[in-house]
């Protein structure tokens, strides 16, 4: 298990932990957020949010923020490097946002990415 919070690794703002503490308090003790990298969407991959009971294995990054507790897999982790997950609510909604620096292109909706 390796807990990050910087560096090369992911950042969970405070926005963001605050809206996921928010989402897991009404969930089963023991939920967390794992977040992960799939294949699909029209550029390449996309991302998946699932609210899953487990703990965390050997090879999970492991982000805790405001009481919340996110997982990445380690396979992820290598699309996601030096990202940073957001929580934003604008004119056009409320979503998470990860600005990734590995992205080179994505979708016009974006909902979906390519990394270099």
């Amino acid at each position: 298990m390796k807990n990050e919070q910087a560096g090369n690794g992911v950042e969970l703002t405070q926005r963001a932990g605050t809206q996921i503490a928010r989402i897991l308090s009404k969930e089963p003790a023991g939920t967390v957020l794992r977040i992960a990298v799939s294949g699909g969407g029209c550029s390449g991959f996309q991302y998946e949010y699932n609210l899953v009971q487990e703990t965390p294995g050997p090879d999970d990054l492991v982000l805790e923020r405001e009481g919340a507790m996110v997982l990445i897999d380690d396979v992820s982790r290598q699309f996601m490097g030096g990202a940073t997950i957001d929580y934003v609510d604008d004119l056009v909604g409320q979503a998470f946002k990860i600005t990734n620096p590995n992205t080179v292109a994505s979708c016009g909706c974006g909902n979906s990415f390519d990394v270099a």
